[in-house]
């Protein structure tokens, strides 16, 4: 494909992006997020040093790392990781991520990468295009947008591009990609990948589809909340979702956004798993293309839950699902208050929707136990909260 095609997916060029710069931080929503995370007392100082930025580079540590780091200040009581030291900047990945929250799985991990000198896009969905503010920020800070609608015919289409251009960062500009593992966030806690990611992948490059699924170098990489970020929102989703159809109000992505910003996240670890090229190795050449990248999904599920840091609340909340006391030494008083308190919390915000408390909290419970009941049916080890 000639480099024309990536028009429309592409994030901006170093020119657009200094354009773009000096747009953003005119807006009324940029000052809002910098009173917001920075205080009015430190919102000139970070605002010239965004609009003095003059390269992506400039732009991301003169204001999203600070950004970023600030919210991780606020909303966490601790980030932890592991797997990084492994990584090198001239291997570059395509990181397959569990999706949790909107901006900040990837806005996070993008940040910490940078620390260990690994440069990276992020993929979004054309759902997120929500203003010219999102749009501008999003595209300055090397975000790949997805097209997901359309005829049969355009969704192949705009999976080959994508598919041609993730390989181009990957091959040729030596610059990782983080993809979700599935459309749209989990909202159930169950982190599956979905087929159409790999497949997607696989149609891009030359050779067998192993060769051209190897090239992709995919590694998972998992992000553990110890408190779900718009877990209200998901259980009210989910509940609604088991009636009827449920339609996305004008706003809610927006709201999303923020909610995940703002929320209070609690313990928060990323782990980045192995590389899958020695497990693709294993699987072998002579398979169906559905069967090899079936078994692959698998591969890729297992490592992400493997590498899910359980924390006391998703043990709690097994014990409760399940009326067991199995876990019952894995968390104490305090894990039991503070849980009760957020069903409280829930219970309230639901109440418009005419639901009972069992079937609210049922799936309030189910969203924080299955990372660990994943854990148990694949037999993976069941590690001890920080």
């Amino acid at each position: 494909m000639e480099e024309m095609d990536f028009n429309n997916i592409r994030p901006y060029n170093e020119k657009e992006a200094r354009e773009a710069i000096q747009r953003v931080v005119k807006q009324h929503e940029f000052h809002s997020i910098v009173a917001f995370v920075f205080g009015e007392s430190r919102a000139k100082q970070i605002t010239a040093q965004a609009a003095g930025s003059k390269s992506i580079n400039e732009f991301q540590h003169n204001f999203m790392r600070p950004l970023i780091w600030e919210i991780v200040k606020k909303t966490t009581e601790n980030l932890s990781v592991s797997g990084f030291k492994e990584l090198h900047s001239e291997n570059p990945h395509v990181f397959i991520g569990n999706h949790r929250d909107i901006t900040l799985d990837s806005s996070i991990l993008a940040t910490l990468l940078k620390d260990y000198n690994v440069a990276i896009a992020i993929t979004w969905g054309d759902n997120l295009l929500v203003s010219p503010f999102v749009t501008d920020l999003g595209k300055i800070n090397r975000t790949i947008t997805v097209f997901r609608g359309g005829t049969p015919r355009e969704i192949l289409l705009n999976s080959q591009r994508l598919s041609t251009y993730i390989r181009k960062n990957i091959t040729e500009d030596n610059l990782s990609v983080w993809i979700a593992q599935r459309k749209g966030r989990s909202k159930n806690g169950d982190d599956r990948t979905d087929l159409g990611v790999l497949k997607m992948l696989s149609l891009s490059g030359e050779g067998h589809l192993i060769d051209k699924i190897k090239s992709m170098n995919i590694r998972p990489v998992c992000i553990s909340y110890e408190w779900e970020p718009c877990d209200i929102q998901k259980v009210k989703e989910l509940y609604i979702s088991s009636r009827k159809n449920y339609v996305k109000s004008e706003d809610e992505d927006l709201n999303s956004i923020l909610g995940g910003v703002m929320g209070q996240k609690g313990r928060v670890h990323y782990a980045i798993g192995k590389t899958m090229n020695e497990e693709i190795d294993k699987l072998g050449a002579g398979r169906p293309k559905n069967e090899f990248l079936q078994l692959l999904a698998a591969a890729i599920d297992v490592d992400i839950f493997k590498n899910f840091k359980l924390w006391p609340g998703n043990f709690l909340a097994w014990d409760r699902l399940n009326e067991s006391g199995r876990f019952k030494s894995y968390y104490d008083a305090a894990t039991e208050q503070a849980f009760d308190k957020r069903i409280e919390n829930l219970l309230e915000k639901i109440k418009p929707l005419h639901a009972t408390d069992d079937e609210i909290i049922k799936l309030f419970l189910s969203l924080y136990a299955r990372p660990l009941e994943n854990k148990l049916e694949n037999d993976l080890s069941v590690d001890t909260p920080l």
